[in-house]
């Protein structure tokens, strides 16, 4: 119990984030996206609360909260930035490869973030 206390004790003194993701799924009529988002520097209350509980009318929405973004994806964009805030965060994308087309140049110009291809 003790070792469990310094480690985390020690994460939070050198600014290491512990492991914090939340896969999202939304469908609608001719809609079905999954995507997770896994969080770099958002604090954590603010990420849980805030970016993991999307506001989509119309849509039905499933949140999970895992450790880390599952397997799976086919485009993630890394380190993508929060529009108008310091806060950054992966995108990982499941489902249709076909929307890397518009996916990308979104995460490079709007996200400032890397397109990665797992």
């Amino acid at each position: 119990m003790r070792l469990i206390g310094l480690s985390l004790l020690l994460a939070i003194l050198s600014g290491e984030a512990l492991a914090q993701a939340c896969v999202v799924h939304s469908q609608a009529e001719r809609l079905d996206v999954q995507v997770c988002q896994q969080n770099r520097n958002i604090p954590p209350k603010l990420f849980a609360e805030g970016f993991c509980q999307p506001n989509l009318p119309g849509q039905k929405v499933e949140v999970h909260h895992v450790d880390q973004c599952p397997d799976g994806a086919f485009g993630i964009c890394s380190n993508a930035q929060v529009a108008n805030m310091p806060y950054r965060q992966d995108i990982h994308y499941y489902g249709v490869a076909t929307d890397t087309a518009y996916l990308q140049p979104y995460c490079e110009a709007q996200s400032r973030g890397t397109w990665l291809k797992p």
